[in-house]
C-alpha cells in the first residue's frame, strides 16, 4: 500500500452529482438479501451521508495497482496471498493484533517468495471485513429468539435485545476503525518493520515449536542471499516497504455506496471503502443487488463460488462483472471443500478457459470444510485445509491452467480454533482459547505450515 506519484495524481470527487449516485444506488431496486433491517430509516440515511462527506479510505492509484498485480498474478507472474479475520472486532482492532496479522502475513508470504521464486500479492482482510453473512436472521436460545449477529458493522454479539437490535451508528464506528487500521497497515508496511532484512525479528514473540525451525533456517537463507547482493553492491532501498492491500467482502451495501468516490481525472466510480471487494457465495445471484451494484466499480473483485456452481453461472458473472475482459478485474474465488474440489472445480476452469477469459483463480479452503466438534465448537480440520490446497493445485496442474493465489481467514494469535496442524489440537484443545464470535481461524503455527506446502507447490510448478 506503499504511495507513489500515480497515487497521489488521482483526486476524488468528495460529493459525486446527484446523476451519479443515482446510478450507484440501482441495487436497491434489485432483491437484496444478507442485508440488516434498520430499524430507523432517518438514521441510517443520516450515516449514510456522513460516510458521503468523509474522506475516501483508499485511493485509485492504490486500486489500479493492485489490478495490475492481481493480473499478474492470474498470468502466472506472481501468487495472491489474502488472509486475515473472518470477521473484525472493533474490540480486537488494537495496534497488536494488526501488528501480528500483518508479521504472519508478511512470514508466509517470505516463505512462498523465497521457496517458489515468485513475487507474492499480500493482502489482509482486514480494514472493512466487519460484517458476515448468516445462515438464519434470528438466532433462538432457552426459548429466546433474537435477530442474529451479523458483525460488529451491524449490532453487537452478546445475546440481549438491546445488544442485537442492528445499529446504523456502527457503519460509522466500522469506518473510523477501518480508518485507525490503514493507517497502521501502511505504517507497519512503510516505516522499515516489513523490511525483507528483518526476517528474523517477525519470529520474535511467537513460541518454539519445529515450524519455526523451519522458518528459521529459510531466514538464514535470506539473510545469506542479502549478505551476497551487499557485496555486488545491491541498493536495499527497494526492501524497506512493501505493498499491502486491504480486502473485504462487500456485504453491507449502505456502507458501500456511501463510501463509493467518482475519479475527476477519469469520471469512474471507485469504492473507496477498500483496494480489492468480493461477492460472497449467497449474494452472486446474477439479478441481485450485490451484483448489480459490484458491477459498477472499478475496483478489482472477487466471487466465491461454491461447489454447486456451474460453467454457466461463472460465464454469466464473467459477463456482468466484466464485460470488458480488463485483466486484474475478476478472481474467481472456489470454496468447494476438500471432498469434493477434485470433481467439482474442473469442468468451471475448462469452461472459463475454453470461452477465452482470464480470471484469477483462488482457492478458500476454510469455507467448504466447516464441521462441528463432539464438545459443540464451529471448527474445521487443518488436513481438510490441505488436502482442498492440494486438491486445488493438481486440478490446475491437471489442466495446465494457473493457481493463482490462497484465500485464509487467520490469526497472528495462538488461537486453538482449527483441529490438527503441527500442534496437534484436538478437540478438548479447542477449549483452551477459541476467541472467533464467527468462523475458526488458522493460527501462526498453523498458517506458517500451510505456507511452506504451498511454496513446495509453487516450486514444483517453476
Amino acid at each position: 500500500m506503499r504511495a507513489s506519484s500515480h497515487v497521489l495524481e488521482h483526486d476524488f470527487s468528495l460529493s459525486a452529482s446527484a446523476a451519479e449516485l443515482d446510478s450507484l444506488a440501482a441495487w436497491r431496486e434489485r432483491p437484496r438479501i444478507q442485508q440488516p433491517t434498520w430499524p430507523d430509516e432517518d438514521a441510517r440515511a443520516t450515516v449514510a451521508e456522513r460516510l458521503r462527506q468523509a474522506p475516501p479510505l483508499v485511493f485509485a492509484g492504490e486500486v489500479d495497482q493492485l489490478a495490475d498485480r492481481v493480473a499478474s498474478a492470474a498470468r502466472g507472474e506472481a501468487f495472491v496471498l489474502m488472509g486475515g479475520d473472518c470477521a473484525e472486532t472493533f474490540a480486537d482492532s488494537t495496534a497488536d493484533r494488526i501488528r501480528n496479522k500483518i508479521r504472519t502475513i508478511l512470514q508466509m508470504s517470505a516463505v512462498l517468495t523465497y521457496g517458489a521464486s515468485m513475487p507474492v500479492v499480500k493482502m489482509g482482510r482486514m480494514a472493512g471485513q466487519f460484517a458476515k453473512p448468516r445462515s438464519g436472521d434470528t438466532e433462538t436460545r432457552d426459548g429466546v429468539t433474537l435477530p442474529s449477529y451479523r458483525g460488529d458493522g451491524v449490532n453487537g454479539f452478546e445475546f440481549t435485545e438491546a445488544s442485537r437490535l442492528p445499529d446504523p451508528e456502527r457503519l460509522w464506528r466500522m469506518y473510523t476503525t477501518s480508518a485507525s487500521t490503514l493507517n497502521l497497515m501502511r505504517a507497519f508496511t512503510t516505516g522499515g518493520f516489513a523490511d525483507l532484512r528483518e526476517v528474523h525479528a517477525w519470529n520474535q514473540g511467537f513460541i518454539a515449536g519445529p515450524e519455526y525451525a523451519r522458518y528459521e533456517s529459510l531466514a538464514r537463507d535470506i539473510d545469506r542471499a542479502v549478505r551476497f547482493m551487499a557485496a555486488c553492491g545491491y541498493d536495499f532501498e527497494a526492501l524497506r516497504s512493501v505493498e499491502f492491500y486491504a480486502a473485504h467482502e462487500g456485504l453491507l451495501l449502505d456502507y458501500e455506496e456511501a463510501l463509493s468516490r467518482i475519479d475527476s481525472r477519469t469520471g469512474q466510480v471507485y469504492d473507496c471503502s477498500g483496494h480489492f471487494l468480493w461477492i460472497g457465495e449467497r449474494t452472486r445471484q446474477l439479478d441481485g443487488a450485490h451484483v448489480e451494484f459490484l458491477a459498477k466499480v472499478s475496483n478489482p473483485i472477487g466471487v466465491k463460488l461454491g461447489p454447486t456452481a456451474t460453467v454457466e453461472d461463472a460465464l454469466a458473472l464473467i459477463d456482468v462483472l466484466d464485460p470488458e475482459r480488463r485483466p486484474g478485474r475478476l478472481t474467481f474465488i472456489t470454496r468447494m471443500g476438500a471432498d469434493r474440489i477434485r470433481d467439482a472445480l474442473p469442468p468451471l476452469v475448462e469452461g472459463v478457459r475454453d470461452a477465452g477469459a482470464e480470471v484469477a483463480w483462488v482457492t478458500d479452503p476454510m469455507h467448504g470444510n466447516t464441521i462441528t466438534s463432539s464438545n459443540g465448537y464451529k471448527t474445521r480440520r487443518f488436513e481438510d485445509i490441505l488436502d482442498e490446497v492440494v486438491g486445488f493445485f493438481e486440478v490446475h496442474e491437471g489442466l495446465g491452467t494457473i493457481p493463482a493465489g490462497l484465500h485464509m481467514e487467520l490469526t497472528g494469535d495462538d488461537v486453538t480454533e482449527v483441529l490438527g496442524g503441527v500442534g496437534e489440537i484436538d478437540e478438548i484443545g479447542l477449549e483452551r482459547r477459541y476467541e472467533t464470535l464467527v468462523d475458526p481461524r488458522l493460527n501462526h503455527r498453523q498458517s506458517l505450515e500451510l505456507a511452506f506446502l504451498v511454496a513446495e507447490r509453487l516450486s514444483r510448478r517453476a
